[in-house]
């Protein structure tokens, strides 16, 4: 993740120091294994959350921009994998408001995911596991970024 040099110490002028901002997405250490795997076959690659039509709600993996994303998408997340490049996780606006209140953490298990997904020859696929945010998580998550 860049690191800021702004000179900005995230403290406001009383001293007080600001609270972390909550991320809405986290890698499991299976996932980030397995990206770095893809990223070496396929280059920089992104993630965009299924809406539960061919693969339930698996996270789709693709490279970098061959999933085309518009103004009816969302970005959640630019993961850090300890990757190059962070590798951003976009969700259809209309699913977002579904899923707002939900931490989401891309998992990796045994299987065969989706055929349009990038893992799905490795005998792997992504999984999401989630859970809701607390009420001091809600107060601090990061914003979203509307696509297109």
């Amino acid at each position: 993740m860049p690191q800021d040099m702004s000179g900005d110490s995230g403290r406001p002028e009383s001293g007080v120091a600001t609270p972390d901002p909550v991320a809405r997405v986290a890698l499991t250490p299976k996932a980030v294994a397995l990206l770095s795997e893809l990223t070496q076959l396929h280059g920089p690659l992104m993630f965009h959350q299924s809406g539960g039509c061919c693969d339930g709600s698996a996270p789709m993996c693709y490279p970098l921009g061959e999933f085309r994303v518009g103004g009816a998408d969302v970005r959640l997340a630019e993961l850090d994998a300890g990757l190059p490049q962070p590798i951003p996780f976009w969700m259809s606006q209309s699913q977002f408001e579904y899923w707002s209140h939900t931490h989401l953490t891309v998992d990796v298990v045994p299987g065969r995911g989706s055929g349009f997904s990038v893992e799905s020859p490795t005998g792997q696929r992504f999984l999401i596991r989630s859970r809701l945010f607390t009420d001091d998580e809600s107060a601090r998550l990061v914003e979203v970024v509307s696509g297109g």
